[in-house]
């Protein structure tokens, strides 16, 4: 049942006076109803929820995000010669110009393989909040990215090199 129903069948129960006051209380709700839903709207479209196209560019992403993973390489990525679980944890951060750096350890197998390393990275943003990010030394991961349209989350998903079969979540942590 709707709200329209409900006013109506108020309004068939009720007489003279009360029947008065419950039209003005049915229009108050629905004027309160449509200004809720006006500002709910209006922050969905900044947001790009609403049917409106959400609009990215590269400073878009700008701060620091917060990553880790675990999972499987596969041959040829960082080396591994078989199936070999792996995992990193590190940050990312974006100077909103298309360059930036990660932090990050990995562990491949039982190794290390980096700790604390601070790596340039360079990165893409579309206007419909797809890019990519590529981390700036020889044999490291590339990444296409999905960008929540206010910049505070990104999923990665890792396009090189052969068998890196990693994808996570980010969250922004600081806009420095």
């Amino acid at each position: 049942m709707n709200h329209k129903s409900i006013w109506i069948l108020a309004l068939a129960k009720t007489s003279g006076r009360r029947k008065a006051m419950a039209l003005l209380l049915g229009i108050a709700t629905l004027a309160l109803a449509v200004g809720g839903m006006s500002s709910t709207a209006g922050a969905q479209t900044t947001l790009g929820e609403s049917g409106s196209t959400p609009r990215c560019n590269l400073q878009t992403l700008k701060g620091r995000y917060l990553f880790a993973w675990s999972g499987a390489l596969l041959p040829p990525a960082f080396g591994v010669t078989e199936q070999t679980f792996g995992g990193a944890a590190g940050y990312h951060t974006f100077n909103g110009d298309g360059t930036g750096t990660d932090t990050v350890t990995v562990r491949v197998g039982a190794t290390i393989f980096l700790e604390n390393v601070v790596a340039p990275i360079t990165y893409t943003v579309n206007s419909d909040c797809t890019g990519t990010y590529t981390v700036n030394a020889p044999g490291y991961p590339s990444f296409d990215l999905f960008i929540a349209p206010d910049g505070s989350e990104i999923a990665t998903f890792a396009t090189a090199p052969a068998g890196n079969q990693l994808a996570s979540i980010d969250t922004r942590v600081s806009r420095k």
